[in-house]
């Protein structure tokens, strides 16, 4: 479905005087920078959306792009978001800099574009408590309890994205070792630690549930929906979402809220920032340091602990 709405996009940018670049554009994050379908996808719409602009502005090349433009559009668009103008105004730029990158155009004034500063919030998470009445909200009643608690117990003992759970094969999953593979933004690899309750889950979900799930057209995914088919990172929202609602936490939890609760308990329970980045998959370390100001009662232990006037 993705590679389909991908190419019906670069058809649609085809019959664009502009489009031939922002397709070689696409071609390049997609083979050199190893991008995903779904970021993939998103550029492509936010530039056919700017060339689209540029079209009525008289603008049918490269050189004829100007700051001035680049603003007059993002002003049509001013009944939009402060991240959503961000994430056009980013698309926009990326192209700008890959058309000086391949020689196509000379001057470079990507660096003098300014967008709207976003104010800082802190992830919501959710206590010990209310993650294990989450947990615990599959019964066996529900026909596909052992794969959605070993999905729940995977989200929350990984911190892995929908995405990258959705992603996973039967041998991404280590239950000897414990520990899983998996694939963050741009393909990149890293492993994590898997506990006990959530391999013993997973395990047996693999061994009572899977097997009755797949189907000729299943493959080597882990989770698979009724049909067989490998469940996709929606799914896994809607999953998590449902089980959120029968918990009583309907507008506090979901994919995410897990990946933060990961984040947010391992700090409190003494683990070391390095160590968290490492397993969330962050590039930067200043992405982790956000939940450090979230656990507000380590930091009075911190506190109380290291200042001179406690």
């Amino acid at each position: 479905m993705l590679a389909v709405q991908i190419q019906n996009l670069k058809q649609r940018l085809e019959a664009r005087p502009l489009g031939r670049v922002v397709r070689s554009f696409l071609d390049y994050m997609t083979v050199e920078a190893g991008l995903s379908g779904n970021t993939i996808l998103g550029y492509g719409r936010d530039l056919l959306e700017f060339i689209q602009f540029c079209d009525t502005e008289h603008v049918q090349n490269l050189e004829g792009i100007q700051p001035t433009t680049i603003y007059r559009y993002l002003q049509s668009r001013r009944n939009l978001c402060e991240s959503s103008l961000n994430r056009r105004l980013v698309a926009v730029k990326m192209l700008l800099r890959f058309a000086v990158l391949t020689g196509l155009l000379k001057e470079n004034f990507t660096d003098c574009l300014e967008g709207h500063k976003k104010k800082k919030k802190l992830p919501g998470v959710c206590s010990r408590d209310q993650v294990v009445t989450l947990l615990e909200a599959p019964c066996p009643e529900d026909p596909y309890c052992l794969r959605d608690k070993a999905i729940l117990e995977l989200l929350y003992a990984t911190g892995a994205r929908a995405a990258e759970v959705a992603g996973l094969e039967i041998k991404d999953v280590n239950l000897s070792i414990g520990y899983v593979r998996c694939f963050g933004k741009g393909r990149k690899e890293r492993i994590v630690p898997l506990g006990r309750i959530a391999g013993r889950c997973v395990q047996t979900y693999l061994e009572d549930l899977r097997p009755v799930l797949a189907k000729p057209h299943s493959g080597l995914r882990l989770f698979l929906s009724r049909t067989g088919r490998p469940l996709d990172r929606i799914e896994l929202w809607r999953i998590v979402r449902k089980y959120a609602r029968r918990a009583g936490l309907p507008g506090k939890m979901s994919v995410h809220t897990l990946r933060h609760c990961f984040a947010t308990h391992l700090l409190s329970g003494g683990a070391d920032l390095r160590s968290l980045q490492e397993m969330l998959g962050h590039a930067n370390i200043r992405t982790t340091q956000i939940y450090t100001h979230v656990d507000h009662d380590r930091l009075k232990s911190i506190h109380r602990k290291f200042h001179p006037r406690p």
